[in-house]
């Protein structure tokens, strides 16, 4: 019986790994297999670079670099919701409709 445990035991640990190391080829796979979700994500971690800048240098007060990154927060979610529908991937007109709103913020950071 002792066996038995140690077998089902190294079984599930075996399993376990396999499944992490699928998880992190698919993560791979997304990124180069969906440019439309990396554009939209680039380019809010660069609007973020960019309020960050905006604060450090006093353009920004803190409060409306909040408002800035919650709208950004806003457009990301929207981004998640949209790809969730349809197996990881955003059509050509949700890439548009996420543009215009990471071009409001754009505008609103300055440059």
């Amino acid at each position: 019986m002792k066996l038995t445990v140690q077998i089902a035991l190294a079984a599930l640990g075996a399993a376990t790994l396999l499944t992490a190391a699928s998880g992190a080829s698919a993560e791979t796979q997304w990124q180069h297999h969906h440019p439309r979700r990396v554009e939209v994500n680039h380019r809010l971690a660069n609007q973020n670079h960019r309020i960050r800048i905006e604060r450090r240098e006093g353009d920004l007060t803190r409060a409306q670099a909040h408002d800035l990154r919650m709208e950004d927060r806003g457009i990301r979610g929207q981004e998640r919701y949209m790809a969730s529908h349809d197996r990881g991937h955003i059509t050509k007109a949700e890439r548009r409709r996420l543009n215009r709103g990471e071009n409001g913020v754009s505008r609103q950071i300055g440059h």
